[in-house]
C-alpha cells in the first residue's frame, strides 16, 4: 500500500486544483483510504468560505481507471472477503465518493485529461462541469468484468447523458472517445491534451468571479431539483433567496451592478 496521499492539492485564489495521484496505476481507486481521503477533502472544501470552486484531475495519462482489476482477481483489499463484507465494504468504502461529492457545496469542474472508465466515468459524473482532452475515452465497463456500477454509476450516468444512452453504455460497456462524448452531452467541451486543465480552470475561474453563497445554494438547488417536486423546489428556492438577499456579498454585487464596476466581494 502506498503512503503518499491519493490527493495532490494546490489552491489558485478561490479555487483549489485537486489531483489524483497514482500515475503508475492510471489513478485506480484501490484502497479504502483513497475514498476516505476523497470524502474528507470534500468534508473541508464544504467547511472553508473561501474555496468558491474546485478542479479535478488525474495525474499522469488517465483520469482516473476506475477500480484495480488485479485487485479484484487476487479478491484482495477492497474485493476481499464473503458477501457480507464485501457489500460492507463497498458501504464504507467506495460509496463514500458519491455520498460525499453530491454533498459538497463547492461547485466542481472535471478537467477529463485521459481515459475515465468504470468507476471513473462515475467519477467525472459526481462533477458538475466536465472539460475533456481530445484523448478522453469513457466507459462504463462493469459488465464487461461481470460486475454492476457499484458506486452510483446506475443513478448518476441517466442523469447526465439520458437513460437511453446511459442504457446503451451499460449495457455494452462499451467505450466512447471524447467527440462522442460532447455528442452525448456527458461533457461541455473538448480540448487539446495541454489545454485541459487550463481551459477547466478558466471555467473554474468564472464560477468563482461570483459570490460563493449565490453558487454553492445555486448548486444545491439543481441537485435537490433533480428529485423534487416544483412545490417543494419552489418554497426551497425561496428560503435561499431570502437568506441571499441578506448577505453582504449580494449588496455589494448590486452597488456595483448599479455602479458600473467589478465588485469586491468577500468570503461569504
Amino acid at each position: 500500500m502506498d503512503d503518499t496521499p491519493f490527493l495532490l492539492i494546490e489552491r489558485d485564489g478561490p479555487v483549489v486544483i485537486v489531483t489524483l495521484n497514482r500515475p503508475d496505476s492510471r489513478n485506480a481507486i484501490s484502497e479504502t483510504a483513497h475514498s476516505e481521503e476523497i470524502a474528507a477533502f470534500c468534508a473541508t472544501m464544504t467547511r472553508d468560505p473561501t474555496v468558491r470552486a474546485v478542479v479535478l484531475t488525474g495525474a499522469g495519462k488517465a483520469f482516473c481507471a476506475g477500480g484495480n482489476v488485479k485487485h479484484m482477481h487476487d479478491r484482495s483489499g477492497m474485493f476481499a472477503g464473503a458477501p457480507y463484507a464485501l457489500r460492507n465494504a463497498y458501504r464504507t468504502g467506495i460509496q463514500l465518493i458519491p455520498a460525499a461529492l453530491y454533498e459538497l457545496e463547492v461547485p466542481v469542474v472535471a478537467a477529463v485529461n485521459g481515459p475515465a472508465i468504470g468507476a471513473g466515468l462515475d467519477l467525472a459524473c459526481m462533477c458538475d462541469v466536465r472539460i475533456a482532452s481530445d484523448r478522453a475515452l469513457f466507459a462504463e465497463s462493469f459488465v464487461k468484468l461481470g460486475i454492476v456500477p457499484g458506486d452510483g454509476g446506475a443513478w448518476l450516468l441517466p442523469r447526465v447523458i439520458g437513460m437511453a444512452r446511459a442504457s446503451l453504455m451499460t449495457l455494452t460497456g462499451d467505450t466512447i472517445d471524447a467527440a462522442k462524448a460532447l455528442e452525448y452531452g456527458l461533457v461541455s467541451e473538448v480540448v487539446a491534451p495541454d489545454q485541459v486543465v487550463n481551459r477547466a480552470l478558466e471555467v473554474a475561474h468564472a464560477i468563482a468571479a461570483n459570490p460563493g453563497h449565490a453558487t454553492r445554494m445555486a448548486k444545491r438547488l439543481l441537485r435537490e431539483g433533480q428529485d423534487m417536486k416544483l412545490a417543494p423546489l419552489l418554497e426551497l428556492s425561496a428560503a435561499y433567496q431570502a437568506l441571499a438577499h441578506h448577505t453582504a456579498d449580494h449588496h455589494e454585487a448590486v452597488a456595483a451592478f448599479l455602479e458600473r464596476r467589478p465588485a469586491a466581494l468577500g468570503d461569504q
